[in-house]
């Protein structure tokens, strides 16, 4: 029967209610027990503590992709306030969010929404456990000649930099206990067997982070790398440092450089949000060949996504290139499931510098979705663990898919090549096939802006480029007007000589300073039609699962 007005939790077909935690606002709180009932609450509470209690018995899974979601702990933070629990992990594969919600006649009730993964964990798991059976599995693959990637991804402050980076006290990280050294520990481990001791093999890192789609080495002052792709269609991330490793204490001080280096800062969805991707990288080599890779990343926080239509210009282009490369991410994993001849991986910086993740027989691929409990990330949770469900939809209705590039849908790809001219090149179609691909998602006029933050950040590095090297030019002019200067003092001095190099000079100067101002002009150009484009973003709620 309801209490006062709303559905007793009792008449649900599964406890939907876990911990009454002390988290999230006071505001919050008093909605909750409004809605709820203190006391109804909590004998709920204590009967699904009961009836949900199972043992976890997990097996390794051994195939290319696998994808888990790891249940975050309410942390001090959060416990100085008052929130819910709204997340129940009732076996060890299931995830369940019980969101409350309220009918259009006032009626109360809770929507249970269940989520299936290779393996959930709850907020008891350890960063071990954890480890266990996501990256130490993929290990051993870059010894076999294999690339391996392992990625944490939701939204910021649900646990992934902890997973990855290791435990936090207050602003201190113990390194020591994140995937990355788990990782790195293991690699160290493997070189000790007598099968792999005899290759002879030498082990290098990389750390590198990708914020609004320029890529910066972590280990080097976060210098600005430029991506290439060369003649054999391999990407180049040209000036990337690898620093040789010896053992695991290597690693951790790679770590600690790298992290106090991360860029981060406020989004409207959090005060501390990952701007960037952080992508940390083992790898194998024989006689300085690759043999193997191993990448790890802690993806930027997923609310970042929907600051597209944010007023401040830098913060929709963060937005814009991390949701460009989620979706990006997703499809590439997808494509790697289902043996798809062709992965959009120029879709984005990201999936860009892991093009070689994505392509061959032997690359494995794990996604650690993390989320946190409390009714005030409900929203973020519930995107979280839709986009990993989609993730792991590896097959499609092929009436389906027809019907798809059949449809009115083709039109908007038209009115874009038509708003941004007319051509086609390897990352524009890669936006394409993202948009047929993710139509139900997000609407048209955000992949117009998607379009429009992808040619203003190529003209912007054009204009970088260019700007340098007029810069650079510009000393030598100095140079060769100085010694004309230094000719007009001697008594004798040819003064056609003179006027005809000073003219060569000036046309040289006219002619490099005109085109670098056109491409400035074409680039506040650029700059205004992505703000115009910007304020047509209509997004699409995700579809229903």
């Amino acid at each position: 029967m309801p209490y006062g007005g709303m559905y007793s939790l009792s008449t649900f077909p599964v406890a939907p209610i876990t911990v009454f935690s002390l988290c999230a606002h006071f505001s919050l709180q008093h909605n909750v027990i409004q809605l709820f009932g203190r006391a109804q609450l909590m004998v709920q509470v204590e009967r699904t503590q009961k009836c949900l209690l199972c043992s976890h018995g997990f097996a390794v899974l051994l195939r290319s992709i696998w994808l888990l979601a790891r249940k975050k702990i309410f942390v001090s933070p959060e416990l100085s306030v008052k929130d819910l629990d709204v997340i129940t992990i009732p076996s060890k594969d299931v995830v369940m969010v019980h969101e409350p919600k309220q009918k259009v006649d006032l009626t109360r009730y809770l929507e249970n929404q269940t989520f299936r993964f290779d393996y959930a964990f709850d907020e008891n798991s350890t960063n071990e456990m954890v480890y266990r059976f996501t990256a130490q599995p993929l290990v051993e693959t870059i010894f076999e000649r294999g690339m391996a990637t392992c990625f944490a991804y939701g939204q910021t402050g649900s646990g992934k930099t902890h997973t990855m980076g290791g435990d936090f006290s207050g602003k201190n990280q113990d390194c020591s206990k994140g995937i990355y050294a788990l990782s790195a520990r293991d690699v160290f481990l493997m070189l000790k067997k007598p099968n792999y001791k005899k290759l002879d093999l030498q082990v290098f890192a990389t750390f590198f982070e990708i914020y609004s789609g320029k890529v910066f080495d972590l280990l080097n002052r976060k210098a600005k790398l430029r991506v290439l792709e060369d003649g054999k269609q391999q990407v180049q991330v040209v000036g990337l440092q690898e620093r040789e490793v010896k053992c695991t204490e290597d690693v951790l001080k790679l770590i600690e450089v790298g992290n106090s280096c991360r860029t981060s800062g406020q989004t409207s969805a959090n005060a501390h949000s990952s701007r960037s991707h952080a992508v940390f990288q083992i790898i194998l080599r024989r006689r300085g060949k690759m043999h193997g890779k191993f990448s790890l990343i802690d993806l930027a926080g997923n609310e970042r996504g929907a600051d597209t239509s944010s007023a401040d210009r830098q913060t929709r282009l963060e937005g814009a290139e991390i949701n460009k490369s989620l979706l990006a991410l997703k499809e590439c994993i997808r494509a790697l499931g289902r043996n798809k001849p062709h992965t959009p991986f120029r879709a984005s910086k990201l999936t860009q510098v892991l093009r070689d993740s994505f392509i061959g027989e032997n690359s494995r691929t794990c996604m650690i979705a993390t989320i946190s409990p409390g009714m005030a990330s409900c929203e973020n949770t519930l995107n979280t663990l839709r986009y990993a469900n989609r993730v792991k939809e590896l097959t499609v209705d092929p009436a389906a898919a027809m019907e798809l590039r059949q449809g009115g849908h083709v039109t908007q790809l038209e009115v874009l090549e038509a708003q941004w001219g007319v051509g086609s090149s390897p990352q524009r179609d890669d936006l394409k096939l993202l948009c047929e691909q993710n139509e139900e998602e997000v609407s048209p006029q955000l992949f117009t802006f998607h379009e429009a933050v992808s040619q203003l950040v190529e003209m912007e590095e054009q204009v970088l480029e260019d700007h340098r090297a007029v810069f650079q030019e510009s000393i030598r002019w100095l140079e060769d007007e100085k010694v004309l200067l230094e000719m007009t003092e001697e008594v004798d001095y040819d003064v056609e000589s003179y006027a005809t190099q000073l003219e060569q000079i000036l046309d040289q100067k006219i002619d490099i300073l005109t085109e670098l101002r056109d491409k400035v002009k074409s680039f506040r150009c650029a700059l205004q039609e992505e703000e115009q484009a910007s304020k047509q973003i209509t997004p699409k709620r995700p579809r229903a699962l």
